[in-house]
């Protein structure tokens, strides 16, 4: 169909380009993908592994070694074995390129996204480009600043293609009496598109649709006739409307689109016909006639094979339409309630659990498609479409119905179990008894989701949230819930997941008052959930917040509490941020003393005694940076030794104990001008470094921490030896950190200063150049007076600007030096063309 050309024109046309010239590794279309199966990040993997396997015949030996290779492992593996090592292995001298569209229809993206940080240094093997409505970097995602991205903002298409589009298809609109769309219709078509394909598609498909009475020409003079361009707030919206009222003229044909618009909306998987009919009421007849026009606003085609079967709305509708009619601004003959769909759905499949558990007590047929959807689809519906309050939960028909279910809740256990663990480990629950109740056993099957490691949090969240609408008194349950969502937005930085956690965890603690037990736990779990919404947002109050939780947390939890340890040390990061942006020396002293005590409770062998000394150390550090105190620093020393004698050869955690000592004797050095420090400072680098080889995350950090040692070398005795291997150094850590990584510009700066450095050794104009090149130097001006270097240098700094986008704590230092620069080149030139920019510059400073 022609809308599918333009509706996404962008993902095809750079694929054909890639694969014309040799270098496409893979493309995946995440819209084109069920739900059920883009469920899991590891299978996306695979189908990428695929498409590799196919282009590129000589990666499949490789791809076969990762198969025997990587079953159960990590995402970061799979990524390494199944797609890093066979695109290696082709030799090809360019990067191959992976495209991936529609991401954000993908909801796992932002677990895939984080876990490319893996390949930052591997931009020489394989690239990425990812089309997404959402921009990542925009994002607060755990981890998503070490991932080297750079985002472009696709802005509309073009007039000339939109007007050519629109020139071709009609030419095939069915147009009666010899009325055809003549070239005024088509400039003004163009305007009102506002350059969004999806309008264009959209019309063509409603003149093309013989779903109405009236002829195309007078659908095109009502469409004409609209003045209102798409690039307004409503342009679009408008167009549905037009397009629904007349695909659904009758309040009666209105009722059922709602009904089946609804339906398939919150549908989780296709049915037939006979079975999506059961599961709605809506007559069989009447969702043919409700399907025929509304063909004439799908934006995809159903899956070759699966024609006649009923798909997720999501599948087959641009998310422009879907967002248009679950707006609650929308006309209400068609706008849904996602809220009333899913109850009405749950409630069927509560009725149909019913049926099937009292008939499998006398057999064990396998499951009928509608069956099979029940079981596993039960718990979602109901808690999307019933209230969450126990008194409220009470009074609705689920709740009675569900009540009315045999005690036979570990029969319904395994079938979910075996139907979504099958080919895995044992998928029963032994420990379900009768007595357990529906409660408890929701309670246990989202216990043994979580146990498998796999991605069935869906499924997870939807039995704990069933599970305390049954109980509502059990703080346990709330509790498990909470953890859920917490879990979940540690996974995709999702701030909702977060605030969700913090609303349940909340109710946990009204159902355990003082002097319950547990109180104490959750007072920290929320203190844990809030610390997270303000990683994610920012907020001073809800850090505040956090403290003050912490705090009653900590109360509760007198020595010799089991949790009182760590209840020490989620005070003191939280107090630690406090510090960090208030410059508070008080919180900062009370984060020493927490870590004092915190040590004391986790004595020598305890396993978290070496991160403890670690914690001390760097908080004892921040203190001499922040008043001098040369005690504070050598007690860090001191700390940081007995840290790393807990951390032997091979343990993980040596090269981070290695680095902070070494970090530490430097500030040590810098002090006192103690050379054997600074020696023994190199010496741990260099230990640090060896057990951190490529393509280890840590390693550009451990070559620049080294290189700025040998730097400080150089400075202290003019050991030029020690000068060209920081430069060596400060290379290989630049070409570990591709643009836009957010540390590439301390690399080019003290690379650079170590050239500029070198220049005043070796007065080599070729160092002099690069050193120009990379950083903020004007040597080479200030030698020969070179308007053309000064110019270089002013667009040198315009791009560390953007490196430094507003906000970035070390945005002014960069100002600062570009207001300079352009303030020196009219004393040369006499040209004034840059005093706005200048003006806005000092603006900025003053603002």
């Amino acid at each position: 169909m022609g809308q599918l050309v333009l509706g996404n024109p962008l993902s095809p046309t750079i694929s054909d380009k890639f694969r014309s010239v040799g270098r496409l590794a893979a493309t995946v279309f995440m819209s084109a993908i069920g739900a059920k199966a883009s469920g899991s990040v590891t299978i996306i993997v695979k189908m990428i592994v695929h498409e590799i396997g196919c282009i590129h015949s000589r990666a499949i030996p490789k791809i076969v070694e990762a198969m025997d290779q990587c079953h159960g492992t990590s995402l970061e593996n799979h990524l390494e074995k199944y797609i890093l090592e066979p695109l290696r292995s082709l030799g090809h001298p360019q990067p191959l390129i992976i495209i991936m569209d529609a991401m954000d229809e993908w909801r796992d993206h932002p677990t895939f996204t984080k876990a490319l940080a893996l390949l930052n240094s591997e931009s020489s093997v394989v690239k990425f480009i990812l089309t997404d409505r959402l921009n990542p970097c925009a994002s607060r995602l755990p981890g998503i600043d070490s991932v080297s991205i750079y985002t472009y903002a696709l802005g509309p298409i073009s007039d000339e293609v939109i007007k050519a589009y629109f020139q071709k298809h009609l030419e095939m609109v069915p147009w009666v009496d010899g009325r055809k769309a003549s070239s005024l219709d088509v400039e003004k078509l163009t305007e009102l598109s506002g350059g969004l394909p999806v309008w264009a598609t959209t019309v063509i498909s409603v003149l093309s649709h013989s779903f109405s009475d009236s002829p195309p020409h007078e659908i095109l003079a009502e469409v004409v006739g609209n003045r209102r361009q798409v690039g307004g707030s409503d342009g679009l919206g408008d167009l549905y409307r037009n397009a629904l009222e007349r695909l659904f003229p009758s309040s009666d044909a209105q009722k059922w689109f709602r009904r089946h618009m609804g339906a398939t909306t919150v549908l989780q998987e296709p049915l037939s016909l006979e079975d999506f009919s059961t599961l709605t009421g809506i007559p069989s007849h009447l969702i043919n006639k409700i399907q025929f026009p509304l063909s004439a606003l799908q934006t995809r085609s159903p899956p070759p094979g699966s024609e006649k079967m009923i798909h997720p709305a999501t599948t087959l509708f641009h998310l422009s339409f879907l967002e248009y009619i679950r707006a609650p601004t929308t006309d209400t003959s068609f706008a849904i309630s996602t809220f009333d769909s899913h109850s009405a759905i749950g409630l069927t499949c509560l009725k149909q659990l019913a049926i099937l558990l009292r008939s499998s007590l006398q057999n064990d047929y396998p499951l009928r498609p509608l069956q099979h959807y029940a079981v596993n689809y039960w718990p979602h519906h109901v808690v999307n479409g019933t209230p969450r309050l126990s008194n409220e939960w009470l009074r609705t028909e689920h709740c009675s119905t569900l009540q009315m279910i045999p005690d036979t809740h570990g029969r319904w256990a395994t079938l979910l179990l075996k139907g979504l663990l099958a080919g895995e480990v044992d998928s029963t629950l032994e420990d379900v008894r009768g007595e357990d109740g529906m409660a408890l056993t929701l309670r246990k099957v989202a216990c043994r989701l979580g146990e498998t490691g796999g991605d069935y949090w869906g499924f997870e969240v939807a039995c704990l949230e069933v599970a305390v609408r049954i109980e509502g008194g059990d703080a346990e349950g709330w509790s498990e819930l909470g953890r859920c969502y917490y879990a979940r937005g540690d996974r995709t930085g999702n701030l909702q997941m977060y605030e969700e956690a913090v609303v349940v965890f909340r109710h946990a603690l009204h159902l355990r008052p003082d002097p319950h037990p547990s109180r104490g736990e959750t007072l920290d779990n929320i203190a844990g959930a809030l610390w997270s919404c303000y990683r994610q947002n920012g907020d001073s109050d809800i850090l505040d917040e956090a403290i003050s939780c912490s705090r009653m947390a900590l109360t509760l939890s007198p020595t010799p509490h089991p949790d009182r340890y760590r209840y020490l040390g989620n005070l003191a990061s939280a107090l630690k941020e406090f510090y960090h942006r208030n410059d508070s020396l008080e919180a900062l002293n009370e984060i020493i003393s927490l870590g004092r005590e915190a040590l004391e409770l986790c004595p020598v062998p305890h396993p978290d005694h070496p991160k403890l000394l670690n914690k001390l150390a760097n908080s004892l550090k921040a203190l001499y940076e922040r008043n001098g105190d040369i005690d504070a620093l050598n007690e860090a020393i001191s700390l940081h030794r007995d840290a790393l004698a807990l951390r032997p050869v091979p343990h993980p955690d040596r090269p981070s104990s290695l680095n902070n000592l070494a970090c530490a004797l430097q500030s040590l050095y810098n002090c006192n001008r103690d050379i054997d420090g600074l020696n023994e400072a190199i010496s741990l680098y260099r230990e640090a470094l060896a057990l951190c080889p490529a393509p280890h995350p840590d390693r550009s950090l451990l070559l620049n921490n080294l290189a700025n040692a040998l730097d400080d070398l150089h400075g202290c005795n003019g050991d030029i030896r020690a000068l060209n291997e920081a430069i060596s150094l400060h290379r290989e850590a630049l070409g570990l950190r591709p643009a836009p990584h957010p540390n590439r510009s301390s690399s080019l700066n003290n690379l650079a200063r170590c050239l500029h450095a070198l220049y005043q050794h070796n007065k080599d104009i070729g160092t002099l150049n690069e050193c120009i090149s990379l950083g903020p130097y004007l040597s080479q001006f200030e030698r020969d007076g070179a308007v053309e270097v000064l110019d270089e240098a002013i667009s040198l700094r315009r791009e560390l600007l953007i490196l430094h986008p507003s906000g970035h704590r070390y945005r002014a230092y960069y100002v600062i030096s570009l207001v300079k620069i352009l303030e020196r080149r009219p004393e040369v030139t006499g040209d004034d063309r840059y005093c706005g920019e200048i003006e806005d510059l000092k603006a900025e400073l003053a603002a």
